[in-house]
C-alpha cells in the first residue's frame, strides 16, 4: 500500500494547532529554499528553530546541530509541535529515528524528500506525517 497525506482539512489543523517549528537542513543561504520557507514560516508567526551542526545562529535564532539538541532551544514546558526536514531522502530513516525516539507529535518531509517505508514507519509510531509537500504552499492556502 502506497503512502497517502492526511486529508487537506488534517494537514490545516496541524498547522493551525503548531507554534514550533524544528527546521532540519535549515539553511543561511537566502538562496535555499529552506531559508525562504523558514523566513515565511517565521512571518506567520511559528517559532523556528534551525536544525544544522554548520550553524549557530540563523536570522538570530540560536540553532542546534541535531533533534536530540531540542531541549536546548526550549524553555520549560515548550515542545516542537513539527519537524520540517530539508535533507536529502536517505537522511530520513535517521530523522524518523530520532523523531520516534524524541517523542515529537509530527514530521514534515518536504517537497522531494520522499522515503515511503520511514514515512509509513513514523505514521505507525503515532507521528502526523505529511511527506513530499512544501509547508509554506500549505499554510499560504489557509490565508
Amino acid at each position: 500500500m502506497a503512502f497517502a497525506n492526511p486529508p487537506p482539512g488534517d494537514i490545516a489543523a496541524l498547522l493551525r494547532a503548531a507554534r514550533t517549528i524544528a527546521v532540519v537542513g535549515l539553511s543561511d543561504n537566502p538562496q535555499r529554499p529552506s531559508y525562504e520557507v523558514a523566513s515565511t514560516l517565521l512571518d506567520y508567526g511559528y517559532r523556528i528553530i534551525p536544525v544544522n551542526p554548520a550553524l549557530a545562529v540563523w536570522e538570530g535564532i540560536r540553532a542546534v546541530p541535531d533533534l536530540d539538541h531540542l531541549s536546548d532551544a526550549l524553555g520549560p514546558g515548550e515542545q516542537v509541535d513539527i519537524v520540517d526536514v530539508f535533507r536529502q531522502p536517505q537522511h530520513v530513516p535517521q530523522v524518523v529515528d530520532d523523531c520516534i525516539r524524541l517523542g515529537l507529535p509530527a514530521l514534515w518531509l518536504q517537497l522531494g524528500v520522499i522515503d515511503e517505508k520511514a514515512a509509513e514507519r513514523a505514521r505507525t509510531a503515532g507521528i502526523a506525517v505529511v511527506m513530499d509537500k512544501c509547508i509554506k504552499v500549505e499554510r499560504m492556502r489557509m490565508g
